[in-house]
């Protein structure tokens, strides 16, 4: 019993068929199949072009882009001018 019984996966998959039909089963595989292409496709063009802008852009001394970076200075207590009202 429970969800995996084959009687819930029936009823599960009729709902599927009424909801969207089955012309549109039939091409979601190829659908899903062409979006993950697309995406990977978009990920290794995407790494391609930062791989030889990186390390010119860097320069030397320089951290990592990765690495977290700190801004050391100290800090001056800034004080108003006195204007005298007369």
């Amino acid at each position: 019993m429970g969800i995996f019984d084959w009687k819930h996966w029936l009823v599960i998959l009729i709902v599927v068929v009424l909801v969207f039909g089955t012309k549109r089963l039939k091409t979601l595989g190829s659908d899903v199949g062409d979006a993950i292409k697309g995406f990977r496709k978009a990920m290794n063009t995407e790494e391609g072009d930062k791989g030889p802008e990186q390390s010119s852009a860097q320069q030397p001394g320089a951290a990592p882009l990765n690495q977290a970076q700190t801004i050391e200075g100290q800090a001056q207590k800034v004080q108003d001018p006195v204007t005298r009202k007369d």
